[in-house]
């Protein structure tokens, strides 16, 4: 006999842990099963040495705010992620209240967010930016110098050795943090298991079948070799990176057609030399390369985990097949459908600079890579920083009514016209939004129970249903609250 369930998770990751956690919180009586193909759950994107564990905030992260034509610079888009991450941190604090969650510096630690730039053009732009997000409530903190002996207080190592003459700029917003999503992940399906919901590691979904009554049947193996076995689901959130693209296309819901994927791997240079690593705390982003995707943006940055400070300095794009590190090395191929097969084609024409750009990444050597670091930090020297393989992200690239194909950057939830099914789809800043990624999903996917959550959303998270920015009195106590729980810089 199948058993039933009313809820079923697919993935171990940040995503499935934040809806698993929502949802127990607003319909403790539903039955939930989570299911994970590895060995323990945070072991793919949400993995601490899988990313950068920037808390997106659109503090110091330029593609959110791009140089445009002729006219003033738009904030919209930082604003719009600095008021998600306010979500999350919000959400994350009153589960700290509640006991969900550890002591916070075991998942989320003050750093500061720096921008810094060199030449003229860049430096102009910088301060322009500046001066339009410093009226903005939610970036009230904002600092910004050309003085180099300022600069050289926030983050020593890069100004040392800086060549004279040189234009350069930052910005600086103390209020920043570094978040290991793997020990916050881990946390929250702790939780989960055990308020009773049923964590299955082990356990990879391979089949999604939709029955008259609108349910799913999720098949699913288990790892050496078991028989398979079966649960039927009112409700299914595919949460599985990379390969939520593979599910969603076996579901065979519509919505899915037109999307396809491209992994891009990643790695950074990291070192745990102490000398180096008391000398330097902060986030420091800069512009990205010509072609390059935003989320190889670089960057030099403080990075926290299990208690433990080091530096981490790229993304250099890797290429890889596969959707997930341990993916197949037949995804690429696997995903093409009669659907997506233009759109894909078409994004491979319209973007020769990525091209350009992944070609010249995978040809760098360890002493290149060092070279790049070095216009951050010019003192940098060869031995101090080794080589990590970072996670796999799968940028989506989908239909466009103009363009026939466009690869897009961020996140998209795909789910079915009746919301039995979704699935998230795509990368940054995915994990540091994924409180009101998951908001949306619930309001898309459980209309009739929505309004009736709404109360116990508003507990959880108290801007709820409000936007911080338009009232500065209300954006300045959420950042002191949430600051005050979480041991964070206001």
């Amino acid at each position: 006999m199948t058993e039933s369930v009313d809820v079923v998770l697919i993935g171990g990751g940040i995503m499935s842990a934040t809806l698993g956690t929502l949802l127990h919180e607003l319909q403790p009586d539903w039955k939930i099963v989570a299911f994970e193909r590895l060995s323990d759950v945070a072991q793919e994107s949400s993995n601490p040495w899988n990313n950068a564990g920037t808390g997106h905030a659109a503090l110091c992260e330029l593609n959110y705010m791009p140089q445009g034509g002729s006219g003033p610079l738009d904030p919209a888009k930082a604003i719009s992620i600095n008021e998600q991450f306010q979500q999350s941190r919000q959400f994350w604090s009153s589960l700290v209240d509640r006991g969900v969650l550890d002591e916070p510096s075991t998942f989320i630690n003050s750093t500061p967010h720096m921008t810094f730039v060199r030449g003229e053009k860049d430096v102009a732009y910088l301060k322009d930016r500046y001066e339009i997000l410093k009226e903005q409530p939610l970036f009230s903190g904002i600092e910004y110098s050309e003085d180099s002996r300022v600069i050289n207080q926030w983050a020593p190592l890069l100004m040392q050795k800086r060549r004279k003459g040189e234009p350069f700029a930052a910005t600086r917003v103390p209020a920043g943090t570094d978040v290991d999503f793997g020990a916050l992940t881990e946390q929250l399906f702790a939780h989960l298991d055990a308020g009773g919901v049923e964590v299955r590691t082990n356990h990879e979904v391979k089949k999604l079948k939709k029955q008259r009554d609108g349910s799913w049947d999720v098949t699913f193996r288990r790892s050496l070799g078991h028989t398979p076995g079966k649960v039927n689901a009112k409700f299914v959130f595919v949460g599985a990176g990379g390969w939520a693209l593979k599910l969603l296309q076996r579901s065979g819901i519509p919505e899915i057609k037109g999307y396809g994927v491209f992994p891009i791997g990643g790695q950074f240079l990291k070192t745990t030399n102490p000398t180096v690593v008391a000398q330097h705390k902060a986030k420091v982003y800069s512009q990205a390369s010509v072609g390059a995707p935003p989320m190889s943006v670089p960057h030099l940055d403080t990075r926290v985990v299990d208690g433990e400070a080091s530096l981490l300095f790229g993304p250099f794009a890797t290429f890889s097949p596969k959707f997930l590190k341990n993916g197949s090395m037949l995804d690429i191929v696997t995903q093409v459908r009669p659907h997506n097969l233009w759109p894909m084609l078409r994004v491979a024409f319209a973007n020769p600079d990525l091209i350009t750009y992944l070609l010249g990444e995978l040809t760098k050597t360890h002493r290149k890579k060092v070279e790049s670091l070095r216009v951050f930090m010019p003192t940098a020297e060869d031995e101090d920083w080794t080589l990590i393989e970072a996670g796999q992200r799968a940028q989506v690239m989908k239909k466009d009514p103009e363009k026939g194909g466009v690869l897009q950057f961020g996140t998209e939830v795909v789910s079915a016209s009746d919301g039995s099914i979704a699935g998230l789809l795509g990368a940054s800043p995915g994990a540091s939004t994924a409180v009101p990624i998951m908001l949306n999903l619930l309001k898309k996917c459980f209309p009739e129970q929505y309004a009736g959550w709404e109360p116990s959303l508003r507990e959880l998270i108290p801007s709820f249903g409000e936007q911080l920015n338009e009232n500065e009195q209300a954006a300045d106590a959420s950042l002191a609250a949430t600051a005050a729980t979480l041991g964070i810089s206001k």
